[in-house]
């Protein structure tokens, strides 16, 4: 549970806890109770959605589903520190961290918050193409929340008085583009989540990209 109060914490009070990873304090249980937490409610979400094929689907979501967020996040986060550090930044290795695992938490928590409505859906609705739709509204609003969060973070670590803060704001602005797609990529690499219909798979071929098969849902709902 003590897990878990650092997460509540972080939601009941952002600003009282962004000031903290400005201090330094107690960086290390923060990025601990983070990462068990957040992985706790990616691991749920995943497993309702795998709800939608099978109960192996359900096991290969729970696991899969957290592990695309952290291996996006183990991807770019050397890019992101190197450079601000390059371009004269004074904060820490742990800083930075600490603060990229605040913006997993609270989209986590926003996944886990809307959990009940997407298994509702998962009961009351038959259309595959929906399902997967609605999920990927939900998963996308969830990061765009997560993303704001971290880049209103990192501009109050920022430090103004130091040369290179203009340059550090616009790497960063690119580093969340960067962010965004690399998410998608992974997330089209270790697909599926859902399961269409068919027997399991854990993996599926590399082919297409994650925004052209989304077209084509669209496309399929509309009747086109």
């Amino acid at each position: 549970m003590n897990y878990f109060s650092v997460l509540v914490k972080l939601l009941q009070d952002r600003q009282s806890f962004l000031e903290e990873i400005h201090k330094g304090i107690k960086l290390n249980n923060k990025i601990v109770a983070l990462l068990i937490s957040s992985a706790g409610f990616f691991g749920i979400y995943g497993a309702i959605i795998g709800a939608s094929h099978s109960w192996m689907q359900v096991v290969s979501s729970f696991f899969k589903l957290p592990a695309l967020y952290l291996l996006t996040l183990l991807i770019c986060f050397p890019t992101l520190y190197i450079f601000s550090i390059i371009f004269g930044s004074k904060r820490s290795f742990t800083q930075y961290l600490t603060l990229l695992m605040t913006a997993e938490a609270i989209m986590s928590a926003i996944l886990f918050g809307f959990a009940p409505i997407t298994l509702f859906f998962l009961i009351s609705t038959q259309s595959y193409d929906f399902f997967l739709l609605l999920n990927v509204a939900i998963l996308g609003l969830a990061g765009f929340l997560g993303i704001k969060f971290f880049y209103e973070g990192m501009q109050l670590l920022a430090e103004p008085e130091i040369t290179g803060q203009d340059t550090r704001t616009k790497l960063l602005q690119f580093w969340l583009l960067l962010y965004a797609f690399v998410g998608t990529q992974m997330a089209w690499t270790l697909r599926p989540f859902f399961g269409s219909s068919g027997d399991f798979q854990l993996f599926r071929d590399l082919e297409g990209n994650f925004y052209v098969n989304v077209l084509q849902i669209v496309g399929r709902l509309l009747g086109y």
